[in-house]
């Protein structure tokens, strides 16, 4: 169902976390049964507590439209089928088109500061299934800082520092074939960080990774916070509380 509101644009998929309370609600999803706001399928071998656990705690303070946020964690254990990398991701689940117009793909991220994440290693970080665009952490030209990739080419980086709640945007105009960035800190204003770009964007609406995928498997355990995550059409909402 679509949800208005006077200051932004059209709600097409909200992905709060209100009806997770504990790790197992995710696992009611499933190819035959999909329930939820999320397909639950990429990650490792160990029960999902080890790698998803909803909280008050895991959501932007600033935040006051969602109840909780969830801890989004990847280990030695998180090789999905065989790989060789950690990943730990959920998925849209939704009917809606997620790929037409202009579109605003917001979420917020937060490193806790316990299992911080290893700069040594490149992170791709809420992407897509073509990688068009993303953010990576472990890469240069600045190993600890969030960048925002294009096309494999960084456009925008900022300090990942623990403890600070991070707010992005992905503006992606899929008609327009653009993509640019709108980005803040803990309960600031979105504002646009890049002006729209030449890209390549395309989505089936079951492709944007929401997690981590980290080149090695064999590595120490890291934690992240992540809320604030929905899709939205029209013009941009840029406040962190409400829509």
């Amino acid at each position: 169902m679509f949800s208005l509101c006077p200051a932004a644009g059209t709600v097409l998929w909200d992905g709060n976390f209100n009806n997770y309370s504990v790790p197992t609600d995710f696992d009611k999803w499933s190819w035959a049964n999909q329930t939820g706001q999320y397909q639950w399928y990429i990650h490792g071998t160990a029960a999902t507590s080890n790698y998803l656990l909803p909280g008050t705690t895991y959501k932007n303070p600033a935040d006051t439209k969602d109840l909780r946020g969830i801890k989004l964690s990847i280990d030695n254990t998180s090789s999905w089928n065989g790989q060789t990398m950690a990943r730990t991701e959920i998925i849209p689940q939704t009917t809606q088109n997620l790929g037409t117009g202009k579109q605003f793909y917001h979420f917020s991220i937060s490193n806790p500061g316990t299992n911080p994440p290893l700069s040594t290693i490149e992170h791709q970080i809420f992407f897509f299934e073509s990688h068009f665009t993303e953010l990576k952490y472990g890469v240069s030209p600045n190993a600890t800082a969030l960048q925002w990739f294009v096309a494999g080419n960084a456009k925008y980086s900022v300090p990942f520092t623990a403890g600070v709640w991070y707010n992005f945007a992905y503006e992606i105009d899929f008609s327009g074939a653009k993509v640019g960035l709108w980005a803040s800190t803990g309960a600031s204003d979105l504002v646009q960080v890049v002006a729209p770009v030449s890209a390549s964007p395309s989505t089936n609406s079951a492709d944007f990774h929401i997690g981590v995928l980290r080149l090695a498997v064999n590595a120490a355990r890291e934690d992240y916070a992540v809320s604030g995550v929905y899709v939205e059409s029209g013009t941009i909402n840029t406040k962190i509380a409400t829509w």
